[in-house]
């Protein structure tokens, strides 16, 4: 069952989204060459305490952080510690939630540690966010679940390849619902199945999480002996890209966007709906 989420519902996922934003905001700031990623984790915590908010990550099935911090060849579910120390050169991509009242917030960024990165870093994040963009564009009152994966996947599919041959587009993890919980049905795949059909139609109420992952070779992935942390299995680095996305009768709100994806949809030709936050 697809929960579908009441105006006011939605305006206290706006709360948990912002949240997150300022999470966001804070651990960008904070990675530095020489900060831990338990360094970053500790900035997260003290944000999401700071808002009166609680961490939706914290103990998620036994999960021991407040963020996941995973770093170059990490795609996903990287665990905070202090032995990993950012270099010169580094990507790390910060996934990050957050809880008020009950509702959930998630979103995740793409960073660059110092300076020197190569060309084909810098343009793996590009068209990893820019597709997640593409996505949450395409979802509009009347489309399908599946309008979303095809927007992501035809935005990846049509940059030129980089010099390692490919974008990878990693095929385990996708998005997911989010409301009362942090994953939720539907599960959202970054590409097209011919098995999966079209999926749901986008009605009123219907919030997702939209987030490509994607690598500068193989789609495919395995995780290490600490059962969390996520690699490529061809050592490649990764991107990842996430916001919260909720579908009014006026338009989208991207509730972990500070202007609620309005700036960004506009490139698109899509009005946002009115933020919640600032409603009388």
């Amino acid at each position: 069952m697809v929960q579908i989420k009441t105006p006011e519902q939605i305006a206290k996922m706006r709360e948990a989204g912002l949240v997150v934003a300022a999470i966001h905001a804070a651990t960008r700031e904070a990675a530095v060459p020489g900060a831990t990623t338990r360094d970053l984790d500790m900035v997260a915590r003290k944000v999401i305490a700071d808002a009166g908010a609680k961490s939706n990550f914290l103990g998620y099935g036994g999960f021991p952080a407040t963020i996941c911090t995973s770093v170059n060849e990490v795609v996903v579910h990287g665990i905070p510690d202090d032995k990993t120390v950012l270099k010169d050169g580094d990507v790390i991509s910060i996934d990050a939630g957050a809880i008020v009242d009950g509702w959930h917030g998630d979103a995740a960024y793409t960073a660059f540690v110092g300076t020197g990165h190569a060309p084909e870093l810098i343009e793996l994040s590009r068209v990893t966010e820019e597709s997640m963009w593409a996505g949450i564009a395409a979802m509009k009152l009347g489309n399908r679940l599946v309008d979303i994966s095809k927007a992501i996947e035809g935005y990846i599919r049509r940059q030129p390849r980089p010099a390692t041959g490919k974008y990878g587009i990693i095929e385990d993890y996708g998005g997911h619902g989010i409301g009362s919980e942090m994953h939720m049905d539907p599960h959202l795949l970054n590409y097209v199945s011919r098995k999966r059909g079209k999926g749901i139609k986008l009605v009123p109420g219907v919030c997702l999480a939209i987030e490509p992952m994607v690598s500068l070779g193989t789609p495919q992935t395995e995780v290490l002996a600490d059962d969390w942390t996520v690699i490529t299995t061809d050592g490649t680095w990764s991107s990842h890209w996430e916001h919260s996305i909720a579908l009014t009768e006026e338009g989208p709100i991207v509730l972990t966007s500070p202007d609620c994806g309005k700036a960004k949809l506009a490139e698109y030709g899509v009005t946002t709906a009115p933020d919640p936050s600032r409603r009388a």
